[in-house]
This record gives C-alpha cells, structure tokens and sequence, in this order.
C-alpha cells in the first residue's frame, strides 16, 4: 500500500460553541478557514482540544462535517477516535468514513487502561474497519495506556497505520521509534512545548493546540528547521514557548479559548463542567499573550 506522507503542521482543531454549548457551526467554519489560508497542512477534529468527551457520537460527525466543508479539500481532515468502547468506535468510523475523512487519529484505549493486547487488538479493529489511513495517538501521561515503541513495531503489519502521534512528553521516544521501526511510520509531536525538540529530532510534523491561534508562526517553525535555519528557529520557538506551556495542562481547553479571545480569532465558549478561568489563572495568560503580541515577530505573523 503506498501510505499517504502526513506532514508539518496539524491542528487539533478547537469546537467553537455558543454562549448557551450548541456548536457553533459558523464559528467552527471560520476558524478552520483561518489555519488553513495560514498554511496549516491539515488537521484533526474532535480531540482532547475538540472537547471530543462533551460530545456525543452524532455531534462529532457534525463537527467532522463542517471541517470537511470548510477544508473543502485543501488539506486533509482527519477524524479523531475517542469512544470508550470498541463498538462505538466502529460506528463512528462508519459515519465519519460516509463523510469522507481523509483518514483517523485513533486513541488505544480510553477511561479503560487497557494493557498492550487488548490496545493493539482494539487499534487493529479501528483501523481494519476504518480502511484508511491510521494515525494512532500515544499518551500516557493522560490516558496510561503505552504503547512503546516495540508495540508499534508489532502493529507494523498492519497496512492502514501510517502515522504516530507521539505525547508522551519524552522526547526519548522519537528516537527510540525510529531505531524500531525505521520510517515504517509518520512521527508527529503531540506536546506543544517540545515542538523545536521534537522537530530537530527528526519528526515529520507537529499536532499543534497553539497552533489554532497561531498558525502562521508555527508552520514556520516547521520550515524553519526543515530548512536547517536553527537559529532562526530557536528564536521564534523562544517567542512561542510561554504560549505552547499553556497548552500543557488539564486546562489547555480553557486556556486556548481564551488565547484566542484575547487575540481575536474565536471565543471562549465551551462546554461545563469546564468553566473561563478566573483570577490569577486568567491574569497569568493574559499577561503571556499581551507579551507575545507586543513583540509578535512581523516576518511570520499570521494574517485574519
């Protein structure tokens, strides 16, 4: 099978909402055409950023519909899976499938902390009833389930995965994977904060939260390191830090629908029991993105 080549910057796509939780669908829409005509290279919907756990099955597919709209082919949408159940999981990929998803980011197991077997077993069934291309996502330090790198070495044979998203905040890892399985898969950093780490470590691309707000300056860095401009790279990557620690967090939603309220790019809606952060919490943000905004590299700045 000739695996589709995933690169560069992919962003796991926030939901917009209304004041009163229904899903914002123009608000989504616009959003997505904002990264897009900044140079995204294409994005996954319905993650951990997506508020995929305040959704049902049949909103997901709404929200993979307006991206695919949105897209309207420009990039490849991917849909991400995340039901706690095998089942489920199935029926969502038929009905992202019936849409025409570009392909999946699948989580190997989630609430359940599935041991190896049972998450190879359950990443298999996803992607042998998925028939398109796989990305899996590895997180450990959320969902403590891990698949190493000898795992993925295993599910080797199975022709649909292409792609890994790697979070498990060590950076060991990247290396590690390709002494295991070589260029057998796509490697994408999942943790915003390691990006330049990730990228000089020779991963093909970045599943970026900051990079909803600012897409232009992280495909830039992309490029930048691509193109072996390191120093340059590390200067912005300077700039961006304190905003990519913010995704950091349990309250990464929270916090990046207020960047990008603060920066004029979306709203802070969400949906409870998520709540706006108050107090010194909010204060600290703002006072990082007036900062960021005061010396906003020009050269790279995205454009509404």
């Amino acid at each position: 099978m000739n695996h589709p080549r995933w690169t560069g910057i992919f962003p796991a796509i926030t939901t917009k909402f209304h004041a009163d939780e229904r899903i914002d669908a123009e608000g989504t829409a616009r959003h997505i055409d904002f990264q897009i005509r900044n140079g995204v290279h294409g994005m996954v919907t319905c993650g951990s950023l997506g508020e995929a756990s305040t959704l049902t099955l049949e909103e997901k597919l709404e929200v993979t519909k307006i991206a695919l709209d949105a897209s309207g082919g420009r990039v490849p949408v991917l849909a991400n899976v995340s039901e706690t159940s095998t089942r489920e999981a199935l029926r969502f990929i038929d009905g992202a499938n019936k849409l025409g998803v570009a392909g999946f980011m699948v989580m190997p197991s989630l609430i359940y902390v599935a041991d190896p077997r049972e998450a190879m077993q359950n990443v298999r069934a996803m992607a042998e009833a998925a028939q398109q291309p796989i990305m899996v996502y590895n997180n450990p330090l959320a969902y403590r389930v891990d698949l190493k790198p000898e795992h993925m070495a295993e599910l080797a044979d199975c022709k649909w995965i292409t792609a890994v998203k790697d979070s498990s905040g060590d950076t060991r890892r990247v290396t590690d994977l390709r002494i295991a399985v070589g260029d057998r898969y796509q490697i994408f950093l999942g943790v915003d904060d390691l990006a330049y780490e990730g990228l000089a470590l020779g991963c093909d691309g970045l599943l970026a939260g900051v990079g909803c707000t600012f897409p232009r300056e992280t495909v830039a860095l992309y490029d930048l390191m691509k193109a072996g401009k390191h120093a340059e790279a590390l200067a912005l990557y300077q700039w961006m830090t304190p905003l990519l620690h913010l995704d950091v967090s349990t309250k990464l939603v929270q916090n990046l629908k207020l960047i990008d309220a603060l920066v004029g790019v979306g709203t802070e809606h969400m949906r409870r029991p998520r709540l706006p952060v108050i107090g010194e919490e909010r204060a600290l943000i703002e006072r990082v993105v007036a900062q960021a905004l005061a010396t906003r590299p020009a050269k790279y700045q995205s454009v509404p």
